[in-house]
């Protein structure tokens, strides 16, 4: 315990006093893991100072002894990833619920380990003169952005009791509950938006042009993970360079980044897109970027790297590139992001190679060159085959363990740095 961890503002507030409290609990995870209810027993302390005044605003911290389980033997967690929050009940002279939360700190979890959870803390507006009591109720477990939701499944014993007298000399105004600490941000899921259109590149000339730019088109992406469904959008750029009668083709995503929830090991993150063809020629080209060749550190920056692949034509005329279906594999499982519309980025004009893509069927042979496009093709992307990739593992959450298993750092598209 901590000595004082019970004094608060008012000075009359008593010494800190510590009662334990253990309770039969129900851990369920979220739905996109797949995984069952766990029953387990929590075991917990509960600091608050014995006696203080109408008017004092105390602290009280609730420290796990036990947590309802062990972390499965899945993976290692890594440190500083799980955050708790939960409800203390005030009951008595004034009732109230109390919001704890406790700071994402945690050392590192190896499989089968013991679930280390730091303390939660909170503070409580002393309003009435009486006996206040204070009883742990639920709590979640919170890691990369989902939460593992625990309750009591019997009557939980009172685990501290403040005896209140009247008012305090200095009382405060201050809300009559506060969270100590403030909730982590989570990923937003959102993008600075690029221009949306077509590819602006330029004709083809008798001397051959080589290599052709397309436009930042903006893609609303729909993800499949394995935290759940989540929607994000990202400012991506096809850009192609003529090799022979194949185009060299890079997707890019501008520099579009997020901050890494956790430690993540060097060869474990690979994305990879399928390009969807229109006009002239049809189908898709796989495009696919290197894994990350250096661990990245939680809280460091993740970029998207680029995508490369070759488009062989299949038809010749004018054939449209779009930013296509978007598949992350990390760790074992496949986050798998669709886009809502087909915007065209590119626009090439293209010869039919033996070989190419699906073709189309078009006639216009010149070779190489590229020509204004549409701004976008109407409907969905039936022809990906986007369907075939929602096969994921759970992610496991296993009361009071969260364990990050796949993709989804590349789920939340996000925020562009300047360049």
């Amino acid at each position: 315990m901590l000595a004082g961890a019970g004094l608060l503002v008012g000075v009359t507030a008593g010494p800190a006093q510590a009662a334990a409290v253990s309770y039969a609990t129900r851990c369920v995870p979220p739905a996109a893991s797949g995984l069952d209810p766990v029953e387990g027993t929590t075991e917990v302390r509960i600091t608050a100072p014995a006696t203080a005044s109408v008017g004092d605003e105390v602290e009280v911290v609730w420290k796990f002894t036990q947590a309802a389980s062990k972390n499965p033997d899945l993976i290692d967690l890594p440190a500083d990833s799980v955050q708790p929050s939960g409800t203390l009940k005030a009951a008595g002279a004034q009732t109230a619920d109390l919001a704890m939360r406790g700071p994402r700190e945690n050392p590192a979890i190896p499989k089968g380990g013991a679930m280390v959870l730091s303390d939660m803390k909170g503070t409580l507006k002393l309003t009435a003169p009486g006996t206040v009591t204070l009883t742990p109720d639920a709590y979640s477990i919170n890691a990369f952005s989902t939460d593992t939701k625990c309750a009591p499944t019997e009557t939980v014993g009172q685990a501290a009791t403040i005896e209140v007298t009247g008012s305090s000399a200095t009382p405060t105004t201050t809300p009559s509950v506060t969270p100590t600490t403030t909730p982590s941000a989570t990923p937003s899921g959102t993008a600075s938006t690029g221009p949306t259109g077509s590819a602006s590149a330029s004709p083809s000339d008798s001397g051959g042009q080589t290599d052709f730019t397309g436009k930042e088109v903006s893609v609303a992406y729909a993800c499949k993970t394995p935290i759940g469904d989540k929607n994000a959008t990202s400012p991506v750029q096809i850009d192609a360079k003529k090799n022979g009668g194949s185009f060299d083709l890079t997707v890019r995503f501008e520099k579009s980044v997020m901050d890494s929830p956790a430690d993540i090991p060097a060869d474990s993150v690979k994305p990879s897109m399928e390009v969807v063809l229109g006009g002239a020629d049809k189908g898709t080209v796989h495009v696919e970027g290197p894994a990350n060749a250096q661990p990245i550190k939680s809280g460091d920056p993740i970029e998207v790297p680029d995508l490369t692949g070759t488009y062989k034509p299949g038809a010749s005329g004018e054939s449209t590139l779009a930013p296509g279906v978007l598949t992350v594999k990390a760790l074992g499982t496949t986050t798998t992001c669709t886009p809502a519309t087909s915007e065209v980025s590119l626009t090439l004009d293209t010869t039919r190679q033996e070989g190419g893509a699906s073709g189309g069927g078009g006639s216009s042979s010149t070779s190489g060159g590229t020509s204004s496009g549409s701004t976008s093709t109407s409907g969905g992307l039936a022809e990906t085959g986007s369907d075939t990739h929602g096969s994921l593992r759970a992610l496991g959450l296993v009361a009071g363990t969260v364990i990050l298993l796949g993709g989804a750092v590349f789920t939340f598209l996000p925020r562009r740095h300047p360049h």
